[in-house]
């Protein structure tokens, strides 16, 4: 496909996505299926225009001072794609593929003639309005570079499986990716975001991921899990564990001696884990599946529990933009709701002297520092822990520093930590 093709296409999908409230996965996919003519790489630069639509959706609407799919689609390329106006123009001209000619009005506004100085906080942050008074009282005066940090393209990170493999030798399979170590994480490596109408690598097919040495996973997930600091012969239980991308570190860090249980309310997000577990030789996990009884038989016994809570989702914005758009009040709500509730099962399973750590992927006050606040409270056999001494204990002095309200709790970033956004707290029960 030519460039006009791909710009046009990119409106017909964000137009599915903002006005008929398709998820940008299924949007992208049910496009390719109807054009099967599209090639790989047609379909990755489409993407790329549609995702950064979202990601910039305030500001790009600011600046071409229009909302409509075709204004955001032409921003995003040439304000982050890297295309100029005159190659949209000639791309455009007498091209029946097209999406249609620029007016005068969109080459004035492609020109930069409105930038952001004069533009809200939120929408130079590119953070929805009604929960930008929240984002801003919890990062103060950093509040909008860490909305734009969210605006960035995410890079390709991988978790090195030290059942299997090691840094080094993962590093020289994949040298022709340009993968880089990371910066934080000791098993984590790094391929950057791609640029313009670039795309990442498809590590699924490489024989690293399928002989198990190495998982996809963000380094701030796998840093959270470095965090849980899980020992060889150790009970553990990870409450909330979805398709077992934490589940399978802790296996790692204890070298597969002890035993991790993998559990999670929905048994469609628990079922891959089945498969990954098997790649990965991590013969330390017991799976159990719902209801909440098939655990009664670990109550009071766990060294340590991980609640990966649910939550917003904020801290995914990077690769989840569509997300952001359809996040409301009621959907905070519930979240809040559902992380009390998910806490209050999971304490039981602690035994004293044991640990509960308490994660999410947001970065909320109210679904972080909150909850934790609000538990300790009503749980005085519970106590907050400082994670802060864990993370130079494991990451060094040096290491690049998350964000923290009370010097307790972590929140990692992609501002301050360059990752997906987490939180992270530690409680300890009191024997």
């Amino acid at each position: 496909m030519l460039l006009g093709g791909r710009i046009k296409a990119a409106i017909e999908v964000l137009d599915d996505i903002l006005n008929r409230k398709t998820p940008a996965t299924l949007a992208l996919r049910d496009w390719g299926k109807s054009n099967r003519y599209a090639g790989s790489k047609d379909r990755s630069a489409i993407g790329n225009y549609v995702y950064d639509a979202l990601r910039c959706k305030n500001s790009l609407e600011f600046r071409m001072n229009n909302d409509k799919p075709r204004a955001l689609i032409l921003g995003s390329a040439v304000f982050i794609g890297e295309r100029t106006t005159e190659e949209l123009f000639e791309a455009f001209e007498n091209n029946k593929h097209s999406p249609g000619q620029l007016t005068k009005d969109e080459i004035l506004k492609l020109s930069g003639s409105i930038d952001l100085s004069g533009a809200p906080d939120w929408v130079r942050a590119d953070i929805p309005e009604w929960i930008w008074p929240a984002f801003e009282n919890n990062f103060s005066d950093s509040a909008i570079d860490e909305g734009n940090a969210l605006t960035k393209r995410p890079p390709l990170d991988l978790r090195v499986n030290t059942l299997k493999s090691n840094v080094s030798d993962v590093i020289n399979e994949l040298k022709d990716k340009n993968i880089k170590k990371c910066a934080i994480s000791p098993v984590g490596l790094r391929i950057a975001a791609a640029r313009a109408d670039g795309r990442l690598p498809n590590i699924q097919i490489e024989e690293s991921y399928q002989t198990g040495a190495v998982e996809i996973q963000d380094e701030g997930s796998q840093i959270v899990s470095l965090l849980v600091d899980a020992k060889p012969g150790e009970t553990i239980l990870d409450y909330c564990a979805g398709a077992g991308g934490k589940t399978l570190a802790l296996a790692a860090d204890m070298q597969n001696q002890g035993t991790v249980f993998g559990f999670d309310i929905d048994k469609r997000r628990l079922s891959p884990l089945y498969q990954r577990a098997q790649r990965a030789g991590a013969n330390i996990i017991d799976i159990r599946q719902p209801p909440s009884e098939s655990l009664k038989d670990l109550v009071g016994k766990m060294d340590r529990v991980l609640v990966d809570a649910p939550c917003t989702g904020l801290g995914t914005w990077r690769r989840k933009p569509d997300s952001k758009w359809r996040l409301n009040e009621d959907g905070l709500e519930l979240r809040n709701n559902e992380q009390r509730s998910v806490l209050n099962s999971a304490k039981g399973f602690v035994r004293p002297g044991g640990l509960l750590f308490y994660v999410t992927c947001s970065m909320l006050a109210e679904e972080n520092e909150a909850q934790v606040y609000d538990f300790i409270e009503k749980n005085d056999n519970f106590r907050l822990l400082s994670a802060g001494e864990v993370w130079e204990e494991k990451f060094g002095a040096d290491a690049p520093k998350p964000w923290s309200a009370d010097g307790c709790s972590l929140t990692l970033t992609p501002s301050s930590t360059n990752t997906d956004g987490f939180f992270f707290a530690v409680m300890e029960r009191k024997k």
